[in-house]
């Protein structure tokens, strides 16, 4: 079994673990800081929308494609100088044609534009189709997006309810899907990369990533914490921090093997295309799956915890808990207690640590007469018999 097995098999045991819950106000403190830069970042900076959401203008053109495609056209269109241009958007179609989107610019800056697409692409300017892209379309998605997210948060409100039987779960869980969503839209503004409807994509796929992890841990929970209040050994955060530590390599595993690929391709969108909906969709997922781990091991299940000690049942429980372990420490800090009787000479320890040990025979006390024995034919002593005739006397 590797290393990295053989701690698990302790943390599931129990063996050996770490006190997430224990330590909840650090883990709350930080993300409550993420949360703020993000929130700063997003209306100090804004995001840099894509054409899609605030319009522009879209050109096409018939192109064989190479490695040095895109860096020439972007180069091209730059050397225009057009006003407002910005940085345009270059991306390949099927290896035979090259797109082109800049913001929105005056009508003979759109001509301009055009020529220097052509001029690059050895192509006449009429074969160079544009069009205007307004904003409205990027509103619908937009719209769209935030409707889906308004329903897919109650549904899983609803699931999470019906399935754990415990709306606290469900609370937990969509604030650990609220501060996985803000972040990594606070990492978009921070960072500057352009809102494309592939970003909205990857935000929404994230939100499936971060459920699942915080679903197994609950489920965890449940099951280590299933008829809790008729003991007095464990209280609800007891339970609550096995359970993670049972669940935290499994999510540490799942985690690092998503992502590697996704990794992957935002080098690859980011390094080597340089722009396109690569880059915009890795990065989402990229963001959005870590912070999704890190919530559902730090902060849903701390959620939870904190929301059900606040239940009379549960903080009865912490109290029989904690008169318990105060019992059994001060019986272990006690010293043995002497008991002495009058006249008896000096006192005697009441308990003793170490059990006696019983005396053996030492050869001055009397021992039972042995039969007399007389050796036998094999060298073996062998019983004798006295006469009949004087048995009796």
């Amino acid at each position: 079994m590797s290393k990295l097995g053989q701690i698990g098999a302790k943390l599931h045991r129990g063996e050996v673990s770490y006190d997430f819950v224990g330590h909840r106000k650090f883990w709350f403190s930080l993300s409550a800081a993420l949360v703020i830069i993000s929130l700063a970042g997003l209306f100090a900076r804004g995001l840099a929308l894509g054409i899609e959401f605030k319009g522009g203008v879209e050109y096409e053109a018939k192109v064989k494609v190479t490695d040095t495609t895109v860096q020439n056209f972007a180069d091209a269109v730059k050397a225009t100088n057009a006003k407002d241009l910005g940085d345009p958007v270059v991306t390949t179609i099927n290896n035979e044609k090259v797109r082109v989107q800049t913001k929105p610019l005056a009508q003979e800056d759109v001509g301009r534009v055009r020529e220097a697409i052509a001029k690059e692409a050895g192509i006449p300017a009429a074969q160079v189709t544009s069009q205007q892209i307004g904003a409205s379309w990027g509103k619908q998605i937009a719209n769209k997006a935030v409707l889906a997210l308004i329903v897919f948060l109650v549904l899983v409100f609803a699931v999470i309810w019906l399935y754990f039987r415990e709306p606290k779960a469900s609370m937990a869980a969509i604030i650990a899907l609220i501060h996985d969503v803000t972040i990594t839209v606070g990492v978009y503004a921070l960072i500057g990369f352009d809102v494309t409807p592939a970003t909205v994509i990857g935000v929404l796929t994230i939100l499936g990533y971060s459920l699942y992890d915080t679903v197994v841990v609950f489920d965890k929970i449940r099951e280590n914490t299933r008829g809790i209040t008729a003991s007095n050994r464990y209280t609800y955060s007891d339970a609550t921090n096995l359970a993670v530590n049972q669940t935290v390599v499994r999510s540490i595993n799942t985690t690092v093997t998503a992502l590697l690929p996704v990794g992957a391709i935002l080098v690859v969108g980011t390094v080597v295309l340089g722009t396109g909906p690569l880059k915009d969709l890795s990065l989402a997922l990229f963001v959005g799956i870590a912070i999704g781990a890190y919530s559902s091991i730090f902060i849903a299940p701390s959620l939870l915890a904190v929301f059900k000690e606040r239940e009379p049942a549960m903080q009865a429980l912490r109290k029989r808990v904690m008169a318990r372990r105060a019992q059994a420490a001060a019986a272990a800090a006690a010293p043995p207690v002497a008991v002495a009787t009058a006249g008896a000479g000096p006192a005697r320890p009441a308990v003793q640590d170490t059990p006696r040990k019983v005396d053996r025979p030492t050869g001055t006390a009397p021992t039972p007469a042995a039969r007399p024995m007389k050796a036998g034919g094999a060298g073996r002593p062998q019983p004798s018999r006295k006469p009949r005739s004087k048995r009796g006397k």
